[in-house]
């Protein structure tokens, strides 16, 4: 054990000062990105120790961010590896944190298990299994944002520990309040005991910024206990070959769908401040399989009547004709 988190704070390796200064607003789930490596992998353009102390750990060398970076940033197709991806998405999200939850706040509400935009919910889904089966059980959110998954867990009895990249997303978590461990940490190592968790999920957090999902794949495989369950969502790989529109022009399709080049916004210098990363669907497959999961199920939520919001591209013109997410069901053989 290297340092304690607890409920009511925000835990990080190494040990800082961390502030739980009030926020302004509300959210969902938040993204998370892996572990530096020098690895280089293309693709394009959202728990407990065995001591039931989860430690956290906190990436030493953050990239400080550009004055203003979304204003004059570059949108690009290029490559970008662990390192640049984690940096710049850990720095954009944590300077982005108090728009994003107050946008998406209202629809994700304080204590709800949302897998995606078309509004999924857990409740309803059982992916983790029947709600009073959960009770008991400890549960790692990866890419936990404001923790509002972690929070709807905690209330069925689980024992859950919210874990994001982004400070800034979690001192929502703190805001909106909460009885169960913060860690700000990275996804590509986790800093949990191997066989720590009985259930792993993550909605919208972590895979689809990463470089190489793997790393974080087989970090939740060695955290979870056998026969554990991982259920992770993101964007539908088939997003990539339209433009990010909620309209009609966003139903023609502009690029090749096989085409894994990231999609990298930079600043001046070509510093990337964001990145999100581009899998096929059966690039997720081999993913899931080859880091020691079996595939149990793949979900493609259709857009209900109810809905009609709009969130970047995903809209109920789009999403009545083409799937805005996946939900990978999967467990640890």
């Amino acid at each position: 054990m290297r340092e304690g988190a607890h409920p009511g704070r925000i835990a990080a390796f190494p040990a800082q000062n961390l502030s739980r200064e009030a926020t302004r607003a509300p959210w969902h789930p938040c993204h998370d990105t892996s572990q530096d490596t020098s690895h280089d992998t293309p693709g394009r353009v959202g728990p407990k120790s065995t001591t039931r102390e989860p430690i956290i750990q906190e990436p030493v060398s953050a990239q400080p961010a550009p004055a203003g970076p979304e204003a004059e940033a570059e949108a690009t197709r290029r490559a970008a590896g662990v390192t640049e991806s984690a940096r710049a998405n850990r720095g954009w999200w944590d300077r982005n944190a108090d728009e994003y939850q107050t946008e998406h706040g209202t629809f994700l509400g304080d204590d709800r298990f949302v897998w995606g935009p078309e509004g999924l919910d857990e409740v309803e889904a059982e992916l983790l299994g029947p709600p009073e089966e959960l009770k008991g059980k400890d549960v790692l959110e990866i890419g936990a944002g404001a923790a509002q998954c972690a929070r709807w867990l905690a209330a069925q009895g689980a024992r859950p520990v919210a874990l994001d990249i982004s400070h800034r997303q979690l001192q929502h978590a703190l805001r909106i309040g909460s009885s169960f461990p913060l860690v700000c940490a990275d996804a590509g190592a986790l800093p949990f005991a191997d066989a720590s968790f009985d259930l792993a999920c993550s909605a919208y957090g972590a895979l689809p910024f990463v470089a190489d999902p793997r790393l974080v794949l087989r970090e939740v495989r060695r955290v979870l206990r056998p026969g554990g369950r991982l259920v992770f969502s993101v964007t539908h790989p088939i997003r990539w070959a339209f433009p990010d529109e909620p309209g009609p022009e966003g139903l023609t399709v502009s690029a090749s769908y096989f085409d894994r080049t990231p999609y990298v916004e930079q600043d001046e210098e070509g510093l990337a401040v964001y990145v999100e990363h581009h899998r096929t669907l059966g690039d997720r497959v081999r993913d899931v399989v080859t880091s020691g999961f079996r595939l149990v199920d793949l979900i493609e939520p259709e857009w209900p009547d109810w809905n009609t919001a709009e969130w970047g591209g995903w809209s109920p013109l789009r999403g009545h004709l083409i799937p805005g997410t996946a939900i990978f069901v999967c467990e640890r053989d």
